[in-house]
């Protein structure tokens, strides 16, 4: 067990101490609120949206049950084990039930209470912690990212991708080893090189001087959407200011539980965007806007961030807020083309951000934008769920794409890479997926990305309205 003491530069650290404090098996350092636990009745409006409980229907592993789980361990009458660790484990964060819980249950800020808790106090596998010791020595780090993609291409390449598929070499690799092959995005070496500019000017009459969060993945497999994002926005009046010095914002650190290395990320974010003057500061991950939006909760107990950390989150929009905020100037061009929304869950859930998507996409004219069936139901993506546990993330995948099918798209559209890379695993054929400031800057520009992306595919428009659900 833990408890709380601070070091020389006051920031909060975690020291051990006996058994019997008061919290159960959790440690003093914010466990989870008795007052947040009490306000779940068990009334079951979150189970149609949980997505583990929609696969296992068992009580512990939907919202509810795991918040019983809480109050149990805080009483001690639960053992930290495997056990009472994997439920917890098996949680993909999505906050689905936030959304539909009728009594306000915080849950979100008791998942993200309990994770750090039991990062702490209890001892993972070996196998476990060197796989998650290899995702986040990765992913948080655009330069190595990119050596990852060059590696990535060659593997590609080579041929060696097709020798183990077609020999059937690639089934003999762990399950968490085939997920991270089958995530592994296509890279655009063109890219790789490439750098958003630490200021680019507004088109026209300067409406809003905002700052812009680069991100790591987003930065390395998906620059094209960040060259997007700046083109609208400027586009539509706003000077954007990319600081050469961030890094990583800590949000997979921070879903993970992984609470000392996303803090001090969040410091060093903090610091980046210190050194520019900006009203606003956009996100266009869902992800990381999410986490940059609880800065001020993170570092609560930091005497030197505590403020600035809040009034940092006070400025975050995604970039799907701030342009509808300031309504459309730049002329939009036809997109002709039935559009599929999947809301990534760290927006539509997490940040509450679900009209203004939609709002920003229907002002591109001829594009018809529907929602898709179980709109509320995770991908299977969340951070790095479908790589640490790709069998239930693999079954909510395969349930996405079933139900992206049944609206019989021309494309598909979400604000999150993870979601992207997830449903295109599973997609049976070829299907445009975009982040949605991809199509808007395309209609600005007057070109017509689903109609070219089409037409390179060689099949016949709407190709996807010939496959049925569950046929692939």
């Amino acid at each position: 067990m833990t408890d709380i003491s601070r070091d020389e530069d006051q920031r909060v650290s975690v020291q051990p101490v006996a058994i019997g404090n008061g919290a159960g098996v959790f440690d003093l350092h914010h466990p989870p609120s008795d007052e947040l636990i009490s306000d779940c009745v068990h009334c079951g409006f979150c189970l149609p949206t949980c997505p583990t409980y929609a696969l296992w229907g068992e009580e512990m592993d939907s919202p509810r049950g795991r918040i019983y789980l809480m109050k149990l361990g805080k009483e001690g009458k639960v053992p930290l084990d495997d056990t009472y660790t994997q439920h917890f484990d098996m949680c993909l964060g999505c906050m689905a039930c936030v959304t539909a819980c009728p009594s306000g249950v915080q849950y979100d800020k008791l998942i993200e209470a309990v994770r750090p808790q039991l990062e702490r106090n209890r001892r993972r596998s070996l196998t476990d912690r060197l796989f998650r010791g290899m995702i986040f020595a990765l992913f948080p780090y655009p330069s190595r990212l990119r050596v990852a993609a060059v590696l990535g291409e060659l593997y590609r390449r080579l041929g060696l991708r097709s020798l183990l598929h077609r020999t059937g070499l690639v089934s003999l690799l762990p399950r968490r080893l085939q997920a991270v092959e089958a995530l592994m995005p296509p890279a655009k070496l063109r890219h790789l090189a490439t750098r958003t500019p630490a200021v680019t000017l507004a088109v026209g009459t300067t409406r809003r001087r905002v700052g812009f969060l680069t991100g790591c993945v987003q930065r390395v497999f998906f620059a094209d959407v960040n060259q997007a994002t700046v083109r609208v926005l400027t586009a539509e009046g706003c000077e954007v200011v990319a600081p050469p010095t961030q890094r990583c914002c800590g949000a997979l650190s921070e879903h993970a539980g992984r609470e000392p290395e996303a803090l001090d990320r969040a410091r060093g974010l903090i610091d980046a965007f210190a050194e520019v003057e900006v009203d606003t500061i956009v996100a266009n991950v869902a992800g990381c806007g999410s986490t940059l939006k609880e800065y001020g909760r993170l570092l609560r107990d930091d005497p030197d961030y505590a403020d600035r950390a809040a009034a940092f989150s006070a400025k975050v929009q995604d970039v799907s807020e701030l342009l509808a905020e300031l309504g459309p100037v730049a002329e939009r061009h036809p997109i002709e083309a039935r559009l599929a929304y999947h809301d990534a869950c760290h927006l539509g859930h997490a940040q509450g951000v679900r009209s203004q998507p939609r709002d920003v996409l229907r002002t591109i004219p001829g594009l018809q934008v529907t929602d898709i069936p179980e709109a509320e139901i995770c991908c299977g993506s969340a951070g790095i769920y479908n790589l640490v546990h790709p069998e239930p993330a693999e079954e909510l995948g395969r349930r996405k794409v079933d139900n992206v099918l049944s609206v019989k798209p021309d494309a598909l559209a979400t604000a999150n890479p993870g979601c992207l890379l997830q449903i295109r695993r599973y997609w049976p054929g070829e299907l445009p997926m975009f982040h949605p400031v991809e199509l808007l800057d395309a209609s600005i520009r007057g070109v017509d990305p689903i109609a070219a992306a089409t037409a390179r595919s060689g099949r016949p428009r709407l190709d996807a309205r010939t496959a049925e659900p569950g046929s692939f």
